[in-house]
Protein backbone atom coordinates (compact mmCIF):
# COMPACT_ATOMS: atom_id res chain seq x y z
CA UNK A 1 0.00 0.00 0.00
CA UNK A 2 1.14 3.42 -0.55
CA UNK A 3 0.04 7.23 0.43
CA UNK A 4 -0.37 9.42 -2.67
CA UNK A 5 0.36 13.27 -1.78
CA UNK A 6 -0.52 16.45 -4.28
CA UNK A 7 1.03 20.10 -4.11
CA UNK A 8 -0.76 23.23 -5.38
CA UNK A 9 1.20 22.98 -8.56
CA UNK A 10 -0.50 19.20 -9.25
CA UNK A 11 3.23 17.75 -8.51
CA UNK A 12 2.75 14.01 -7.33
CA UNK A 13 4.63 12.57 -4.71
CA UNK A 14 4.36 8.49 -3.50
CA UNK A 15 5.66 6.90 -0.05
CA UNK A 16 5.25 3.62 1.39
CA UNK A 17 2.19 3.54 3.84
CA UNK A 18 3.11 4.96 7.57
CA UNK A 19 6.50 6.56 5.96
CA UNK A 20 7.16 10.57 6.04
CA UNK A 21 7.10 12.14 3.54
CA UNK A 22 10.94 13.02 2.96
CA UNK A 23 13.31 15.91 3.55
CA UNK A 24 15.33 18.09 0.88
CA UNK A 25 13.40 18.26 -2.49
CA UNK A 26 10.59 16.58 -1.47
CA UNK A 27 9.64 19.16 1.12
CA UNK A 28 6.26 21.46 0.33
CA UNK A 29 3.06 21.63 1.00
CA UNK A 30 1.69 18.59 0.47
CA UNK A 31 -2.03 17.07 0.94
CA UNK A 32 -2.86 13.52 1.56
CA UNK A 33 -5.02 11.76 -1.08
CA UNK A 34 -8.01 10.63 1.14
CA UNK A 35 -8.17 7.45 -1.41
CA UNK A 36 -6.53 4.84 -0.74
CA UNK A 37 -3.61 3.37 -3.34
CA UNK A 38 -3.05 -0.42 -3.31
CA UNK A 39 -0.96 -0.69 -7.18
CA UNK A 40 1.09 1.61 -8.62
CA UNK A 41 3.15 1.27 -12.25
CA UNK A 42 6.12 -0.60 -11.87
CA UNK A 43 8.12 2.21 -12.51
CA UNK A 44 7.01 4.36 -9.01
CA UNK A 45 7.66 0.87 -7.34
CA UNK A 46 10.79 0.22 -8.10
CA UNK A 47 11.94 4.09 -7.27
CA UNK A 48 9.97 3.78 -3.77
CA UNK A 49 11.91 0.75 -2.93
CA UNK A 50 15.40 2.24 -4.26
CA UNK A 51 14.91 5.91 -2.06
CA UNK A 52 12.15 5.59 0.04
CA UNK A 53 9.56 7.82 -2.40
CA UNK A 54 8.92 8.84 -6.11
CA UNK A 55 8.16 12.44 -6.73
CA UNK A 56 7.24 13.49 -9.89
CA UNK A 57 6.55 17.43 -11.29
CA UNK A 58 3.67 18.42 -13.39
CA UNK A 59 6.18 20.36 -15.62
CA UNK A 60 8.52 17.36 -16.40
CA UNK A 61 5.66 16.18 -18.28
CA UNK A 62 4.57 19.42 -20.86
CA UNK A 63 5.95 19.75 -24.19
CA UNK A 64 6.43 23.48 -25.77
Amino acid sequence: MFDVYLNGRRDLLVVRRGFPIPPGDATGRWRKRKRRVASVSEEIRRAVQRQGYYMRKVGDFRKN
